[in-house]
């Protein structure tokens, strides 16, 4: 909640799941609710500060939103696997069946950012895009680690 007793209208959280974690994003637009849940992905690996030195554009195409969702996760998540890289700012364009991102991100620095673990990829387990009736996005799955 903001200092206005307000909610957020952008956020991200991680939720329970027994064996990997949960991720829910949401915002204004779905472009917001899909790059806050990919600072969720991120924060999965390290809660350090990632500088926004190199940028990495990706495409996503699918006919449903829950799965241009999910192939936008594992997008980010190839990223920083091929890259060896961890970002912490991402830029979403999309019309629902197409999505354009830019990821921006440095190189993983094992003793600064102490990463915790290896996110192997987004499933379709808890799998939801949905916008509520104040008009808020809300992006989630289960990430398997």
């Amino acid at each position: 909640m903001s200092a206005t007793g307000q909610v957020s209208r952008f956020g991200w959280e991680h939720f329970h799941h027994d064996a990997d974690i949960g991720v829910r994003g949401w915002g204004r637009s779905i472009a917001e609710a899909f790059e806050q849940a990919a600072m969720g992905l991120t924060r999965i690996v390290t809660f350090s500060p990632i500088a926004a030195d190199t940028q990495v554009d990706v495409e996503c195409h699918q006919s449903d939103l829950e799965l241009l969702f999910v192939d936008w996760l594992d997008a980010v998540i190839c990223e920083m696997a091929t890259r060896k890289m961890l970002f912490g700012c991402f830029a979403v364009g999309t019309d629902g069946r197409t999505l354009k991102g830019a990821l921006s991100g440095e190189p993983i620095d094992v003793a600064r950012h102490a990463p915790a673990c290896e996110p192997k990829g987004a499933t379709l387990t808890a799998l939801k895009v949905t916008r509520d009736g104040d008009g808020i996005w809300c992006a989630q799955c289960v990430i398997d680690v």
